[in-house]
C-alpha cells in the first residue's frame, strides 16, 4: 500500500518509538525520512524518559525535531491520562509507529491521528497491534534472519516512497563534540586507537563475566593500548569493583556515566581517533556503531544477524562479532533468561584473548562519513 501523495502534507507528525536505547537509535532513519518527506510539518517524537536525553538535552537536540514527548511507562495507571492529555494538546495529523508492539499501538491510537502508519502486520512483534494502523508498508522480503535496522529502513523507505538512506546522525553540536573530545582526552590521553569497554549489566543473560572484562583490560594495557572502562548507572557497582581491581596506568574508568548525548560525543571522538568499543548486545553498542565507532560485539544468546552492530560484520563493515569457540547448540536462543544446566556458557566461554584478537584486526573498510 503506497503512502498517498495526493493528500496535503500533515501539519503535525508524531513518531512513536518508546524504547529501548538500541531501538531508538535504529529508528533514526525513520525520523530523517519523515523530516525529508515533510519539511514543513511539526515533528514530535514520543519516547520513554530514560531515552529522551538522546533526542535532546540542555546542550543539544536532534536537528529538525520540534518536540520530545515523554511517556512515563513506569508511572502506573496515571501515566495514560497524562499521556492522552499531552497527545491531544499536540494534535497529530499523522502518527508513525516505529516499534510494532501492543504498547506502541496503544500510544499510536491514543494520538488521535487520523492517519496511522507502520510496518505490515506480519512484521510486527505483536501482530494484533497492527489493527490500529490506517496504512501499512508492504511486507518485508525475508530471506533468513532480518536485522532490526532493516525493518526501520523498510519503514523509512515507505515514508519516502523511495530507498531511504541509513542516516543515524544525531546532529551533535560543536560544543557537544568538543566536550566529547575533551572528556576522552581527560580520561585516556591523546594517543591513537583507544579501546573502550562498555560493561554489561550484571544479571542480564547477554552479560559477560566480570573476570573476563578484567582480563581483557589487563591484556589490552599490556599490549600498549589506552583503555577506558565505561559503566552506566545499572553497571556502577561492577564499574567500582573493576576500578579497585584495575590500577594499571593505562586503564581509566568512567563509573556511573550518565547522559546519552555526551556518550555519543565520546564515541564520536573515539571513532575519529581510530578507537574500538567492546560491548555485549546493548544500547551503547548500537549507539557506538551509529557514531562510526568500530564495535567488537560479544554474542551469546542473541542472534547477531538480527541485533548485531550495523553494518553487519563482513565485507565493508568496521565491526566484528565474537562468540564462544564451542558454543552450545541452544545458542542463539533469543531468550531473556538461561536454563542451560551449566549456566550461560555461550557468554562465559568467550575468552578475553578472542575479544582482543578481534580488536586488533585491521579495518577492512573506511568508516562511513557521518553528518553531524
Amino acid at each position: 500500500m503506497a503512502l498517498h501523495t495526493e493528500r496535503s502534507d500533515p501539519r503535525r507528525i508524531l513518531l512513536v518509538r518508546l524504547s529501548h536505547l538500541g531501538d531508538v537509535v535504529h529508528a533514526l532513519p525513520v525520523f530523517h525520512a519523515l523530516r525529508e518527506r515533510f519539511p514543513a510539518s511539526e515533528l514530535a517524537w514520543i519516547v520513554q524518559p530514560e531515552f529522551a536525553g538522546l533526542l535532546g538535552d540542555g546542550n543539544g537536540r536532534l536537528p529538525g525535531l520540534d518536540r520530545v514527548l515523554v511517556f512515563e511507562r513506569r508511572g502506573g495507571p496515571r501515566a495514560w491520562p497524562r499521556l492522552a492529555s499531552e497527545l491531544a494538546a499536540f494534535g497529530a495529523d499523522l502518527a508513525v509507529d516505529a516499534q510494532g508492539n501492543a504498547k506502541s499501538a496503544l500510544v499510536t491510537l491514543a494520538s488521535g491521528a487520523p492517519r496511522r502508519i507502520g510496518l505490515a502486520r506480519e512484521d510486527w512483534r505483536e501482530p494484533f497491534g497492527a489493527h490500529v494502523l490506517t496504512e501499512s508498508a508492504p511486507p518485508l522480503q525475508k530471506d533468513g534472519a532480518v536485522h532490526a535496522l532493516a525493518r526501520m529502513r523498510h519503514l523509512a523507505s515507505f515514508v519516502l516512497e523511495r530507498e531511504a538512506a541509513q542516516r543515524f546522525d544525531l546532529g551533535l553540536s560543536g560544543p557537544e563534540r568538543h566536550a566529547g573530545a575533551s572528556e576522552l582526552t581527560a580520561r585516556v590521553g591523546t594517543g591513537d586507537a583507544p579501546l573502550l569497554l562498555a560493561l554489561s549489566t550484571p544479571g542480564d543473560v547477554r552479560s559477560w563475566p566480570a573476570e573476563r572484562w578484567a582480563e581483557l583490560a589487563r591484556a589490552a594495557a599490556r599490549a600498549g593500548r589506552d583503555v577506558l572502562v565505561i559503566s552506566g548507572p545499572a553497571e556502577a557497582e561492577l564499574g567500582e569493583q573493576l576500578a579497585r581491581e584495575l590500577t594499571d596506568a593505562r586503564v581509566a574508568h568512567w563509573v556511573g556515566q550518565r547522559g546519552l548525548r555526551p556518550l555519543a560525543a565520546l564515541f564520536t571522538a573515539a571513532a575519529e581517533r581510530g578507537g574500538r568499543l567492546v560491548a555485549c548486545d546493548s544500547g551503547p553498542m548500537h549507539l557506538a556503531a551509529a557514531c562510526g565507532l568500530g564495535v567488537v560485539a560479544l554474542a551469546g544468546p542473541q542472534d547477531a544477524r538480527r541485533t548485531g552492530p550495523w553494518p553487519l560484520p563482513g565485507t565493508g563493515s568496521p565491526h566484528r562479532v565474537v562468540s564462544a569457540d564451542v558454543a552450545p547448540p541452544c545458542a542463539p536462543c533469543l531468550r531473556r533468561c538461561c536454563d542451560h544446566p551449566q549456566g550461560r556458557v555461550c557468554m562465559e566461554h568467550i575468552s578475553a584473548d578472542a575479544a582482543l584478537a578481534a580488536v586488533d584486526e585491521p579495518l577492512d573498510c573506511a568508516l562511513p562519513e557521518r553528518r553531524q
